[in-house]
C-alpha cells in the first residue's frame, strides 16, 4: 500500500539520520580534542626553550637568548642557541628528564644534539617509559664549546592514539544506537506489513480499508472511497498531528481540484461514524491540522 510503504521510507530515512547525525558528533567530538592537542603542544615548547635556558645557565651564561624551538617534523622539535655553549651529558639527561615528566604526553623520546655547521650527531640517547629500554651513553664527558643544536623527537603515538582510541570506543555505541533504532523500525515494519491486508484495529474500532467498511461493537459502517483514504492515513499515524496541507494533497491532487470545504466536510462524515467508539475521535489541532486521537 503506498501509505505503508512511505510510512517505511521515513522510518528508515529518519534512522539513517539519526545514525548519521551520531556519526558526525563522535567525529567532532574526537577531533574537538585537537583544541587540547594544540594547547599540550604549546606547553610543550615551552618547556623546550625552559630546556634550552637551563643549559645555558649550567654553561655559564646567564645573557644570550634561547632562540624560538623549531618544530621539524610531526612529533621533532629543535632547539637552538644564540651563542656557543658547552654542556656535560649527565646535566642534559637530567634537565630534559625532569622538565618532559611535566609533558603528559612524553613518555619516549630521542635526543640528539648536533654541530650547527654539518649538522653531524655530537652526542644522543634515548629516554622511554620503560626504564630498562633507556639507552644512554658518555655521561660525565664535558662536551667543547660550540655551536650546538638539540633535536628531541618524541614518539610519534600518543595525540593520535588518543583519537583513535575515542573513535573505536565510540564504534560500540553506534552499533548500540543502531540496534535500538532497528528494533525500533523492524516491529513497526512488521506491524504495517500485517496491514497489508488493509485491516488496522484502533479503540474499538476495526478498519478494513479494502472492503470500506468499520466495525463497531459488532455494528458495521459503510465508507466511501474518500472516507476510506482520508480515514487511512490517520490510521497508519495514529495520535500523531496530520497537517491539512498534507490530507488535501494525498486526497485530492490527482483529481487536480482541491477544496478546502470538502476536506472538512469529509473529517464531519467520519466524526459521525466513529461516534460510536468513545476511544477514538478526529480532533482539530488549531493552526495545524487534525489527530486521530485513540485513548486506552
Amino acid at each position: 500500500m503506498p501509505d505503508s510503504r512511505n510510512l517505511l521510507s521515513g522510518k528508515r530515512k529518519y534512522l539513517c539520520g539519526i545514525l548519521l547525525l551520531l556519526f558526525i558528533s563522535v567525529i567532532c567530538a574526537a577531533f574537538s580534542i585537537t583544541g587540547n592537542d594544540d594547547f599540550d603542544i604549546a606547553r610543550r615548547e615551552v618547556l623546550l626553550r625552559r630546556i634550552g635556558h637551563e643549559l645555558l645557565l649550567q654553561s655559564g651564561d646567564s645573557t644570550s637568548r634561547v632562540l624560538p624551538v623549531k618544530k621539524i617534523a610531526e612529533d621533532e622539535y629543535q632547539i637552538r642557541f644564540e651563542k656557543n655553549l658547552t654542556f656535560q651529558p649527565d646535566s642534559l639527561v637530567n634537565i630534559t628528564g625532569r622538565l618532559l615528566a611535566k609533558d603528559p604526553l612524553a613518555r619516549d623520546y630521542v635526543v640528539t644534539v648536533l654541530n650547527c655547521g654539518n649538522s653531524s650527531v655530537a652526542y644522543g640517547y634515548a629516554i622511554s617509559k620503560n626504564k630498562k629500554d633507556d639507552i644512554v651513553a658518555c655521561i660525565g664527558r664535558e662536551q667543547p664549546r660550540a655551536c650546538y643544536m638539540i633535536s628531541i623527537k618524541f614518539k610519534p603515538t600518543d595525540i593520535n592514539t588518543t583519537k583513535n582510541g575515542y573513535l573505536l570506543g565510540s564504534l560500540p555505541v553506534l552499533v548500540f544506537v543502531g540496534f535500538i533504532f532497528l528494533r525500533y523500525v523492524k516491529p513497526r515494519r512488521a506491524l504495517s506489513n500485517s496491514q497489508s491486508a488493509g485491516i488496522f484495529t484502533f479503540g474499538m474500532v476495526l478498519f478494513d480499508a479494502q472492503e470500506r467498511q468499520l466495525i463497531i461493537n459488532k455494528k458495521t459502517i459503510d465508507l466511501t472511497g474518500t472516507e476510506t483514504r482520508l480515514l487511512l492515513i490517520f490510521a497508519l499515524s495514529p495520535n500523531e498531528t496530520i497537517e491539512r496541507s498534507r490530507l488535501q494533497k494525498e486526497i485530492w491532487e490527482d483529481e487536480g481540484i482541491i477544496v478546502g470545504r470538502s476536506l472538512d466536510m469529509f473529517i464531519s462524515k467520519l466524526r459521525k461514524k466513529l461516534e460510536f467508539d468513545p476511544n477514538s475521535k478526529i480532533v482539530v489541532v488549531r493552526g495545524k491540522g487534525y489527530k486521530l486521537e485513540i485513548s486506552s
